[in-house]
């Protein structure tokens, strides 16, 4: 008897019998609620947008002259010297595991455990956000530069020029109950072979060195805004921002990305073309065109409801990482949608016991409080830094309140 308990007691025991009890209540949750079935519909909304249909190109500011190099990149070319980091037994690892692979290539001393205590407190956080790594990066005193609408030709050029490149992307993986499921994952490319069509990635979920094919990066790379980030010494600034040519100005990068957008939004179909809106919807968020990004979303989430309910490819996920359909329907005074979209679409899609979103509990409490349910709110603040502690929007939200914890 006495082994028994010594063996229960046993960290090692604890986190096996714990990881099995949450796979069997994500199983039974799933069997319960198919997140599949559950649609994107506005039903609670104040203001419904007439649907988006876009027939040419958005409007654009002029874009400034490109700077980028004219000088031709090889053909191949491979950066070596960097470490690799697999999340293999930790939750939702990707995040900080990539982010110590980036850092690496700059002789940064960490690893992904040291990164993952500032960006991810609470384990089971579902989510590292491109600007929660880019905060980390300027902390350590390297610097950073994150991108939308990317292409091949920069993140080879990039790489050309020494400087790996972090992706975020949609692949289709198998999760803990054995679905053939969407999400959100990183990947560091290090190097491509344009005769092989093939860049070299360092996947902390696959392996090291792993071939990822050009045409499949592209496919999944597209639920994410084709987004990338770049790090570097501080030294290195002028360099990048002269490798990135017109996308070297923020604000032209959101409006080249919002005219690639507005094209794949006419060409595609299906789960492409609701990405394609998505993406139309969150270029026009970092525009602050809020009403526009508002149809835009509203067209991406019809989108969705017609398609299959089939969990390979309905992408449920997509707000635990991509926010902006938040801004633009809080910022339209939209805030019952931002409720309904929080809870049912964001919150209540989490299978396993710990719903660790805490974007979208801050946001739904941002809602509440212009809806007059101000205790509602201090309790989603709240949740909101227990699964992030370090998370400063919310600590203002609720000094807001007149809290300060």
């Amino acid at each position: 008897m006495a082994t028994s308990y010594a063996l229960i007691l046993q960290p090692s025991v604890q986190s096996w019998a714990g990881y099995h009890l949450m796979q069997y209540i994500a199983q039974l949750q799933t069997w319960l609620h198919p997140p599949q079935k559950v649609s994107f519909s506005t039903s609670g909304s104040t203001t419904i947008s007439p649907l988006l249909t876009i027939t040419a190109e958005p409007p654009l500011i002029q874009p400034i002259t490109p700077t980028q190099a004219t000088t031709p990149i090889p053909a191949a070319f491979l950066i070596s010297g960097g470490k690799y980091f697999s999340q293999t037994n930790h939750w939702n690892y990707c995040g900080p595991a990539n982010l110590a692979m980036l850092l690496s290539y700059l002789n940064w001393a960490g690893n992904a455990d040291d990164i993952a205590r500032v960006l991810k407190p609470f384990p089971k956080d579902k989510n590292v956000m491109p600007y929660e790594m880019l905060d980390f990066i300027r902390f350590s005193g390297l610097d950073g530069i994150v991108r939308v609408g990317g292409d091949l030709e920069i993140l080879k050029r990039l790489i050309a020029n020494g400087f790996p490149v972090l992706v975020e992307k949609g692949p289709h993986f198998r999760d803990i109950q054995g679905n053939i499921t969407w999400m959100g994952h990183y990947q560091v490319l290090n190097g491509y072979d344009d005769i092989n069509q093939v860049f070299t990635a360092q996947d902390s979920y696959i392996k090291a060195d792993y071939p990822q094919p050009y045409n499949k990066l592209i496919e999944e790379w597209r639920s994410f805004n084709y987004i990338y980030l770049v790090a570097f010494q501080s030294e290195k600034r002028n360099e990048v921002l002269n490798l990135l040519g017109a996308d070297a100005d923020e604000t032209t990068n959101y409006q080249r990305a919002l005219r690639k957008a507005g094209d794949e939004t006419l060409k595609l179909r299906g789960v492409d073309q609701f990405f394609a809106f998505y993406n139309y919807g969150s270029n026009l968020v970092n525009l602050r065109d809020y009403a526009g990004a508002a149809k835009a979303y509203d067209t991406a989430f019809a989108l969705y409801d017609s398609l299959p309910e089939d969990m390979s490819i309905r992408p449920y996920r997509i707000l635990w990482y991509q926010t902006g359909p938040y801004f633009a329907y809080y910022y339209t005074g939209r805030y019952s949608d931002v409720i309904e979209k929080a809870t049912h679409n964001s919150i209540e899609m989490v299978r396993d016991d710990v719903p660790a979103l805490e974007e979208s509990y801050y946001w739904r409490g941002l809602a509440e409080v212009q809806l007059g349910e101000n205790h509602a709110a201090i309790d989603d603040f709240y949740t909101c830094l227990k699964y992030h502690n370090r998370f400063e929007v919310c600590i203002k939200a609720l000094n807001d309140q007149g809290i300060y914890p």
